[in-house]
């Protein structure tokens, strides 16, 4: 193999490979990178042996077609440590030369044969086409309510739902529940559902930098592929198991509902968390006509107050205790410019909503 390329494209597809590449293995070969250049392409794959990655560089310039199986984190430390805008890369018997203006590294790699490769879903059929923008928006609102506690496994992924051209995700990690939708275009009608890994949605969301690339999402069985583009094509297992049936936990007989400008509601939050602690983290939030009342209190260390108008105000007062970090956690995530509550009792849960296509579920906690 030999080739010249544009370093930064080369450097920004080496670490989008990379962050496939598992921390540690005792396979030396599952901690590589394979580099195959043919047609004026360079391919980088990486994979954990659940998640696989392709990324393609068309800005290459290749010599010599071939292939290369490299340490990811030599190559990409190079990479990044060399100032020049191209580099030449030659490889023979499974050493591979990097070569800037000033600098030569020579990089002992092993057979590209042995490099287990990323596992095609040879047999999937296209379940639905998405505009990046939009997936990327939905695991923005929901892969941060993802549960990280690997015991309920079912729940260690987010849930992917297609309904004819509507598509919804959804995270939970038991203690609250966020619930995203948007359109996309599907060859047919007809309904499908799986559950995709927090790793797989982490390395995708990276992918999806540009809002008008086209998605591509096929099904094999107990694996997705995805296609963003011409760029990259992911491949991932599923998640096994059945998500919790989540519908009858979004209440829907609330009768006080409250509005608030969302940059104003996270910062009332955010001070009134300040008097926190593990053992006292409950926020109690007092709704009133025109008004909520936030305090907190931690014996040892002290109590805050705060009020914040509020925008509209339907119903009768209420006092309820939330966890501040799971309010702030939705708010850091809202794109819109109000943000509405709705509650019914200090002991039911309270919903969260961000426009029409997001709604978020929280328990309440017990503040004393």
């Amino acid at each position: 193999m030999k080739i010249v390329c544009d370093r930064a494209a080369l450097l920004d597809a080496l670490a989008m490979a990379a962050s496939v590449v598992p921390n540690r293995s005792p396979a030396p070969v599952m901690l590589c990178l394979k580099l195959t250049a043919a047609d004026g392409v360079l391919s980088i794959q990486a994979t954990d042996g659940e998640l696989g990655l392709t990324v393609h560089v068309s800005s290459v310039q290749v010599d010599e077609p071939g292939e290369a199986l490299l340490p990811a984190d030599k190559l990409t430390q190079i990479t990044r440590a060399c100032d020049d805008s191209t580099l030449s890369i030659s490889t023979e018997r499974n050493v591979t030369t990097i070569k800037g203006q000033h600098a030569t590294f020579r990089v002992f790699g092993y057979e590209p044969r042995e490099f287990p490769g990323v596992r095609d879903a040879k047999d999937a059929g296209t379940e639905f086409e998405v505009a990046a923008g939009t997936l990327r928006r939905l695991i923005h609102r929901t892969a941060f309510a993802t549960s990280v506690d690997n015991s309920r496994y079912a729940i260690a992924g987010t849930l992917l739902e297609r309904k004819g051209r509507k598509l919804r995700m959804v995270a939970t990690d038991g203690r609250r529940l966020a619930v995203a939708r948007g359109d996309c275009s599907a060859p047919a009608d007809g309904d499908s559902t799986c559950i995709v890994p927090a790793k797989s949605l982490s390395v995708l969301n990276r992918l999806l930098d540009d809002p008008d690339a086209s998605v591509t999402v096929s099904r094999d069985r107990n694996r997705l592929s995805i296609q963003v583009g011409e760029a990259a094509t992911l491949v991932s297992s599923l998640v096994e198991g059945t998500f919790p049936p989540f519908e009858d936990v979004i209440p829907k007989d609330h009768d006080k509902r409250a509005t608030f400008d969302t940059g104003e509601f996270a910062a009332a939050i955010r001070r009134a968390a300040l008097l926190t602690s593990e053992e006292s983290k409950g926020v109690r939030l007092a709704f009133g006509p025109g008004m909520l009342r936030l305090s907190s209190r931690v014996p040892e260390m002290g109590e805050a107050d705060i009020e914040l108008p509020i925008a509209k105000y339907e119903g009768d007062p209420i006092e309820i205790g939330f966890n501040p970090v799971f309010i702030t956690d939705v708010l850091k995530i809202a794109d819109v410019p109000e943000v509405i509550v709705e509650l019914k009792s200090p002991n039911k849960p309270g919903v969260v909503r961000l426009g029409q296509d997001f709604v978020y579920v929280v328990m309440p906690v017990n503040v004393g």
